[in-house]
């Protein structure tokens, strides 16, 4: 078990782990009652992965994420008001209403808008990577994938070119141990699905608790200290489940019933709460209190979504193509 942080870091990492859990839950019943569109790829049961790897890095960090963003972007800083008015189609948007549920992000805090295709996020972060050590900067860049994408052609091409030049990047696979609706278990042999294929490509690894926030931040640490310090990648394959589907439309059928009993008992956000109150960082009443302080901002963040003016139409051919400026 790691050590357990100061009082103001370990309520720090719980709002937002809190945040994200009552962000996404707000998300999911507008979707349920009809006031938003599109569809979405939720985190929940996931928050420990996001907080745990990202609550450490500068500001002039990077981050690259998935088809499934949300909790990334918001452990990142992206604003709740930015992504709620992205969620919505709003210009305040974080992507100016063009993005959507799987393209959000902010390049001023360091959040890449999301790449929806699976392995489609690790180039690019081999990319900056390599644009950091190229400038000689010592900044770093935390790669976000799933255990499905660990199969594509891209994860094997990134992580030889990481690997043989020694690439400041972090690469984070979130093992839900569903491949949107298939197991893994049907994918691949091997237990480890990231970590035990790194050594081939000279990258050490590590498997860890990703439902453990305490766990997770601190094999984030030695990583992105390694990176920092020109050491090169690191993998880092955290185990975790989401509670709900593979997106609002996803039932969850295909899954044991005592399988998602044993990972619903092992939730993040309840999990951690508990360590909190038991170390006696706070107390019952300073957690409602936070609690209360989250679900305000997030009750905001909706109300003024709705009320925000939509992009004008011209604006959907902006960002089509690269236009030198004058």
């Amino acid at each position: 078990m790691e050590q357990f942080p100061g009082k103001e870091r370990a309520l720090g990492m719980y709002q937002k782990m809190f945040l994200i859990r009552t962000y996404e839950e707000r998300i999911y019943y507008l979707f349920l009652e009809g006031i938003m569109p599109g569809t979405i790829h939720q985190s929940h049961g996931e928050e420990a992965c996001a907080v745990g790897m990202l609550y450490d890095l500068r500001p002039d960090d990077w981050m690259a994420s998935t088809h499934r963003p949300a909790g990334h972007d918001l452990a990142k800083g992206v604003s709740v008001r930015a992504m709620m008015c992205e969620m919505f189609g709003k210009a305040e948007g974080c992507c100016g209403g063009h993005g959507g549920a799987m393209h959000t992000g902010d390049i001023r805090v360091g959040a890449i808008p999301a790449n929806a295709i699976v392995g489609g996020n690790l180039p690019i972060a081999a990319g900056i990577g390599l644009a950091f050590q190229m400038q000689k900067k010592d900044n770093v860049c935390v790669c976000f994938f799933g255990d499905g994408a660990s199969n594509e052609g891209s994860y094997h091409e990134t992580m030889n070119a990481a690997g043989l030049w020694k690439l400041p990047v972090v690469f984070v696979c979130e093992n839900n141990l569903y491949s949107a609706t298939t197991s893994i278990k049907l994918t691949c042999v091997l237990e480890n699905v990231a970590a035990d294929r790194a050594a081939v490509y000279g990258i050490p690894s590590e498997v860890v608790d990703g439902n453990d926030v305490l766990a997770v931040n601190a094999a984030a640490g030695r990583a992105i200290a390694r990176a920092r310090s020109g050491g090169g990648p690191t993998i880092l394959e955290l185990k975790t489940y989401r509670h709900g589907g593979h997106s609002r439309n996803d039932a969850c059928g295909y899954r044991p019933k005592e399988e998602e009993a044993y990972w619903f008992a092992r939730d993040p956000v309840h999990r951690f709460r508990a360590r909190i109150l038991e170390e006696g960082a706070a107390t019952e009443e300073e957690l409602v209190q936070l609690e209360e302080a989250v679900q305000a901002e997030v009750e905001e963040a909706v109300e003024y979504a709705k009320a925000a003016p939509f992009p004008p139409n011209e604006s959907a051919l902006e960002h089509v193509f690269w236009k030198e400026e004058s």
